[in-house]
């Protein structure tokens, strides 16, 4: 008995080990077409509203390939999701009855969805914000404003990408939610923790500045209550699900 756990613990560890090697090659031939179109990208968020006004300059030599680079792994990294989700899904999938596979695989969809959304949010209006708020308190300050592309970029990533990722919280919830790992109840008896953790979450990944840490934050409240409410969505169902299948034992027995 013993050893057919060890067979399994190691055969799960290799079947783990195959799916990752497949999303490090998605990732890496998405990387090589990120290398292509990162900079269009680059120049269009240059001549965006947002940079508009702004001198973008470089502080150092490696300042442009460094940025260049940033954007190709983006690029991957975006590309990669759907590959990367799909290989959790077949790794957890196999303790889910084939009603919860079908149910579940649309979780890749809405999870990459949802991270895409989350990055334009982060942009276009987060970041957007984020950035007319600094120029005003600049040109108020009487301080004229020059940002090396290097920072200027780094703060656009340290912003959008985290809020992106945290945008994923229906989504895990959800998922949770389906492995009857958690369930409603669990959400509203942990709703202030949850509040607190998704506060100091907030702080840690974006950058320190008030209004951009409350601007996320917001939404992300919001995000959290949407996923309890699909929780209880889902839970009724299980339940329901499970009312049917004893009426259905006790008839056949």
């Amino acid at each position: 008995m013993k050893g057919n756990n060890q067979i399994a613990v190691v055969n799960h560890l290799v079947e783990l080990r195959n799916r990752i090697i497949w999303v490090i090659i998605a990732f890496v031939l998405i990387f090589g077409v990120g290398l292509f179109i990162a900079g269009p990208i680059i120049e269009y968020l240059k001549r965006n509203p947002i940079a508009e006004g702004v001198p973008i300059i470089s502080l150092h030599p490696s300042d442009a390939l460094r940025v260049y680079m940033q954007f190709a792994a983006l690029v991957g990294g975006v590309g990669a999701l759907p590959v990367a989700l799909y290989h959790i899904w077949r790794f957890v999938s196999v303790r889910l009855s084939a009603r919860e596979r079908r149910a579940t695989l649309y979780f890749i969809p809405a999870a990459f969805l949802l991270f895409v959304i989350g990055i334009l949010f982060g942009y276009f209006i987060i970041f957007s914000m984020m950035m007319q708020f600094l120029a005003d308190l600049s040109n108020s300050m009487g301080i004229t404003t020059k940002y090396g592309i290097g920072s200027y970029f780094d703060f656009m990533f340290q912003l959008v990408v985290p809020i992106g990722a945290l945008f994923e919280l229906p989504i895990v919830v959800i998922f949770l939610t389906r492995l009857r790992i958690l369930n409603p109840k669990i959400l509203s008896k942990m709703r202030r923790f949850a509040y607190f953790g998704i506060v100091v979450v907030t702080f840690i990944l974006t950058p320190p500045e008030l209004l951009t840490e409350i601007l996320v934050t917001i939404p992300l409240l919001l995000l959290y209550e949407v996923s309890v409410w699909l929780s209880k969505v889902i839970y009724r169902k299980q339940q329901s699900d499970d009312a049917k299948q004893e009426q259905e034992q006790a008839v056949t027995s």
